[in-house]
């Protein structure tokens, strides 16, 4: 089965260390289905991006506001976000995702796994995903991402949980070691891939 038809993700480091995180998009379904000319580009519809009227929701549920209105010259919102880590001025990790109005959370996540819990790239992408994006207030969760007894307490605080078929498709890549903790590991480009959805991939070229 091929990549979904909406955005997608690429991560990439060559062998000098120079990093590209890239996240494109058609937004919806091919986008405006339209193709430019003879050039085989397809034309996107992030007018959707755009409000076309305060507190209207677009096709992920954000509502709109009037600071997005339509209008010449502006660039609409957007969540997407590829990501590239560094420390003393060279990369050490590269991530982003396709997911619309989850991106920023896929993104986060498996930056929390790596950075704060010392994760191996690939097990960071693996963790179950949770989402909430303020409007509509419920928290989506996939299968295994909150357990029953923290579920319990959290909505005794008023929050509202629903389960959600996996979302995303995050590529990442590791520099040095297949986690930032790792001293015994043979120094290389470790990648990473989201294995919830066909299409993605973790290669190395020699």
């Amino acid at each position: 089965m091929p990549e979904k038809p909406q955005t997608t993700h690429y991560s990439i480091i060559d062998r000098n260390g120079f990093a590209v995180s890239t996240t494109y998009t058609l937004n919806g379904w091919f986008g405006a289905k339209v193709v430019g000319g003879e050039t085989g580009i397809v034309m996107n519809d992030e007018m959707d991006d755009f409000s076309i009227k305060p507190g209207t929701p677009n096709m992920f549920g954000i509502p709109g506001s009037r600071a997005n209105a339509i209008a010449p010259g502006k660039t609409p919102l957007s969540s997407m976000s590829p990501t590239i880590l560094s420390r003393n001025g060279a990369p050490v990790m590269v991530i982003g995702s396709p997911g619309g109005s989850r991106i920023p959370t896929i993104v986060l996540s498996v930056v929390l796994g790596v950075v704060d819990y010392g994760l191996d790239i690939q097990k960071a992408i693996d963790l179950p995903r949770l989402h909430e994006q303020w409007i509509p207030e419920t928290v989506e969760v996939e299968s295994g991402a909150v357990s029953p007894d923290v579920a319990h307490t959290l909505e005794q605080e008023g929050y509202r949980f629903a389960p959600h078929a996996p979302w995303g498709i995050p590529e990442g890549i590791l520099v040095g070691a297949p986690s930032l903790g790792a001293t015994d590991a043979k120094a290389g480009y470790y990648g990473g891939y989201d294995r919830r959805h066909p299409g993605g991939a973790a290669v190395g070229v020699p």
